[in-house]
């Protein structure tokens, strides 16, 4: 038996204000560090093995807080962009309530949560999860099946992809799916990658 932890971001600049943040490289504000260190808090019974991270500043930094709170400064960290943010094209930048004003609340649904709903220049949840879900099975998935135990750092459209494939969710369901900033997905697994159980927290 392994733990596979998810863990959303903290709080960016641009969370903050409610922008689409997409593949642009924000860092964390003031709050966002503080949940980070609320996130290893929660996480400091785990001992981990290795780390997961994108190539994004946010994550980076929200995985950093959770090491030294947890006093694992040695763990090992992979950074890789298959676990990117969704890139938001157009919409990059432009604040949610504004979209929403212009285009409709059905619309703007169907851009923030539909499964495959293309955002102009951008990508849909489904271009995400064709990026996540071979990564997850070509290196993380080896390590939970050395029954190591695993932490991914992410976003919140990577980890809803890599959530879908873990738990079989269906591409009609999977728009009622949000996972909040700093929320973290607690997987026991055993040496298939099958799920034994599983715990959310948030901060």
């Amino acid at each position: 038996m392994s733990y596979l932890v998810l863990v959303r971001h903290g709080e960016s600049t641009w969370n903050a204000v409610n922008a689409w943040t997409g593949l642009t490289d924000i860092s964390l504000d003031e709050k966002g560090y503080q949940v980070a260190k609320q996130n290893g808090e929660i996480l400091k019974n785990i001992n981990f093995d290795i780390s997961f991270t994108s190539s994004l500043r946010r994550a980076q930094q929200t995985l950093t807080e959770i090491k030294k709170t947890i006093i694992r400064g040695d763990l090992p960290v992979i950074e890789n962009p298959a676990l990117n943010e969704r890139d938001y094209g157009d919409l990059t930048g432009k604040n949610k309530q504004d979209v929403e004003k212009e285009y409709g609340e059905e619309q703007y649904q169907k851009w923030r949560r539909s499964w495959d709903c293309p955002v102009p220049n951008g990508e849909t949840l489904k271009d995400v999860y064709e990026r996540v879900v071979p990564y997850y099975e070509q290196n993380i998935l080896p390590e939970i099946e050395k029954e190591k135990n695993v932490l991914v750092v992410a976003h919140g459209n990577s980890l809803r992809a890599l959530v879908k494939f873990l738990e079989n969710i269906s591409d009609s369901e999977i728009p009622n799916l949000e996972i909040a900033v700093g929320e973290i997905y607690i997987y026991q697994m055993d040496k298939t990658g099958k799920i034994i159980s599983k715990e959310i927290k948030k901060p």
